[in-house]
């Protein structure tokens, strides 16, 4: 197993920082960011864009080492420099080779961040928004990652949270909410019942959602992880991104990212995004392999993979639309087979929560890709939810 040591390039934009703008994906409305609504009057969900293209090359601050060395390419115009009163050093995580059986797979080490998930990516820019706006108090519901994630940055930014889990998810993530001083509301029933507690507390009481799902600012923080992977790879993305998908959290930062990379002119061609989702809750699956351009509510059942169990994904459309633009795929797994993966990991090395290792399962199990150059995300540590 080797560490991938790569020389760091330092790029260099030309302009002033673009203006970010607020619209909504479905019928194009635009809302500045002091008063963007959770959902457009139509219905629709929100969604980010640039006034002006990124138009070369300021890629890298190499004199930081975060993910924040890629601020350039993030909306600075609306968080300020409040990301560096609460960043916690996240991102920059290893990749690696899976090792000799598995040539064609490197590993993104995704979980070694500060509050072990990938979640930090998104957290971390969005409470610098709800920081630069003086935000005073934030609601958040998770399946136990992103509430963590919030709940740690929330704490750092010196902002009240709330955090509403569904009842039964893994007692260690709860308890690492708890550790961060936040509220912990524990719902019974779906984890969209989960979101619709929240969602009440937030109208009733006019507070800051810091949602994963509504708030697009998260996703200009996941993207950070393909430009890791690019200056890592030095500038050779692979063929394959894989990415587990609830609600599309990890998948559409990716796009977003490889969307802002190819404007840039820092790459010509695009990875296929490979989505897994679980055989017991795979709304986004159904709808791909049936050509439908909407995903419907998936009656589920209790999975693993309790972080991509999300039966009715509020961005399922453009979650579908990422996928097909850069001619993905969707794939789907067993129980038995996050099982066995698990186990396969950790007798490799590595101890992952069981949604990686549904990933993992997904790419194990199609021996189709293993010839072509592929990148899994570790997005959780095993300590989180672990059944090895």
């Amino acid at each position: 197993m080797k560490n991938m040591r790569v020389k760091f390039k330092s790029y260099w934009i030309r302009g002033d920082i673009v203006k970010t703008v607020v619209y909504c994906s479905g019928c194009s409305k635009e809302f500045t960011v002091k008063n963007m609504p959770l959902t457009c009057n139509c219905g629709g969900i929100l969604s980010l864009k640039r006034d002006s293209e990124l138009c070369a090359d300021r890629f890298v601050c190499p004199e930081e080492w975060s993910m924040f060395r890629y601020r350039n390419f993030l909306p600075l115009d609306s968080i300020g420099n409040a990301w560096q009163d609460i960043t916690l050093g996240e991102g920059m995580t290893p990749v690696i080779e899976y090792g000799d059986a598995l040539a064609n797979l490197k590993v993104k080490m995704d979980y070694m961040m500060p509050t072990l998930s990938f979640k930090d990516r998104g957290a971390s820019l969005l409470i610098a928004l709800a920081k630069n706006l003086g935000i005073k108090e934030v609601v958040q519901d998770s399946s136990g990652n992103a509430g963590t994630a919030v709940a740690a940055y929330a704490a750092r930014a010196g902002i009240k949270c709330s955090i509403f889990v569904p009842a039964g998810n893994s007692r260690k993530k709860i308890q690492q909410i708890f550790a961060h001083g936040a509220k912990v509301y524990e719902i019974e029933g779906s984890r969209e019942d989960t979101a619709a507690a929240a969602l009440k507390k937030v109208l009733n009481e006019n507070l800051f959602y810091a949602s994963h799902v509504y708030n697009p600012f998260f996703y200009e923080g996941t993207k950070t992880y393909v430009f890791e992977l690019y200056e890592q790879l030095q500038g050779e993305l692979p063929d394959c991104i894989w990415v587990p998908v609830g609600n599309g959290t990890l998948l559409l930062g990716c796009y977003y990212g490889l969307l802002d990379l190819m404007t840039a002119g820092l790459i010509t061609r695009m990875p296929k995004l490979i989505a897994v989702q679980s055989n017991n809750c795979a709304p986004i699956f159904n709808a791909f392999h049936s050509g439908n351009d909407m995903v419907e509510p998936f009656q589920g059942r209790k999975t693993l993979a309790e972080g991509i169990a999300i039966a009715d994904p509020k961005r399922g459309r453009l979650i579908l639309q990422a996928i097909r633009d850069l001619d993905g795929d969707v794939l789907a797994v067993e129980e038995d087979a996050i099982r066995k993966a698990a186990a396969r990991l950790a007798a490799d090395g590595f101890y992952f929560e069981t949604t990686t290792a549904a990933t993992f399962a997904a790419y194990f199990d199609n021996p189709r890709y293993h010839n072509t150059a592929s990148v899994v995300p570790a997005c959780g540590a095993g300590i989180k939810s672990s059944i090895v």
